[in-house]
C-alpha cells in the first residue's frame, strides 16, 4: 500500500521551462473601428451653481424600476386545491348517499318480497283447509272402465 523505502534518496526530476512564445505584431491585425451612434442625440443641460460655476451635461432621466406585477392576495395553486378538496367532498358524498339509497332499495326489495310470500302462502293455506270444511263436491271412483276416450262409471 505504502511505497517501499530502500533508504536511498529519491531520484531528482528534471524541472522543465516552459516559455510561451510572444505574438508577433504582424500577425495581429487590429478590428476595424466602426463608429456607434446612439439611436438620438441626447440634450445637453446646463447647471449654474450656487457659487457661480456652470457644470454641463448629458441630462440623465432616471431609471425607472419595473412595475412589480400585483399578486392577488390568494393563490391560484391554494384555490385550484380548495376547489379540488371540494368537489371530492361533494363526490365523497354523494357516493355514501347512492350507496345508502341502493342499500335502503334492496332492503324494501327483500321486504316485498317476504310480505308477497306470506300473503301467497296464506291464501293458499286458506284454500287447501277451506276445502274440507265447506261443502265441496267429493268423488269417490271405485272401479272406472275407460273405453276409447269415454269413461263409463
Amino acid at each position: 500500500m505504502y511505497p517501499e523505502q530502500h533508504g536511498q534518496a529519491p531520484a531528482e526530476r528534471a524541472v522543465e521551462v516552459h516559455h510561451p512564445t510572444p505574438i508577433t505584431p504582424a500577425a495581429v491585425t487590429p478590428a476595424p473601428l466602426i463608429p456607434v451612434q446612439p439611436h438620438g442625440v441626447p440634450t445637453v443641460a446646463s447647471v449654474v451653481l450656487p457659487d457661480g460655476r456652470v457644470v454641463t451635461g448629458y441630462a440623465m432621466s432616471p431609471v425607472q424600476p419595473e412595475p412589480v406585477e400585483t399578486k392577488p392576495p390568494v393563490s391560484r395553486t391554494a384555490v385550484n386545491v380548495a376547489l379540488g378538496g371540494v368537489g371530492f367532498l361533494a363526490v365523497c358524498g354523494g357516493l355514501l348517499l347512492l350507496t345508502t339509497f341502493i342499500t335502503a332499495l334492496t332492503a324494501l326489495i327483500t321486504q316485498l318480497i317476504t310480505l308477497a310470500a306470506v300473503i301467497f302462502g296464506g291464501w293458499i293455506a286458506v284454500q287447501v283447509f277451506s276445502a274440507n270444511s265447506s261443502g265441496g263436491n267429493t268423488f269417490n271412483i271405485r272401479k272406472a272402465v275407460f273405453k276409447r276416450n269415454h269413461f263409463n262409471g
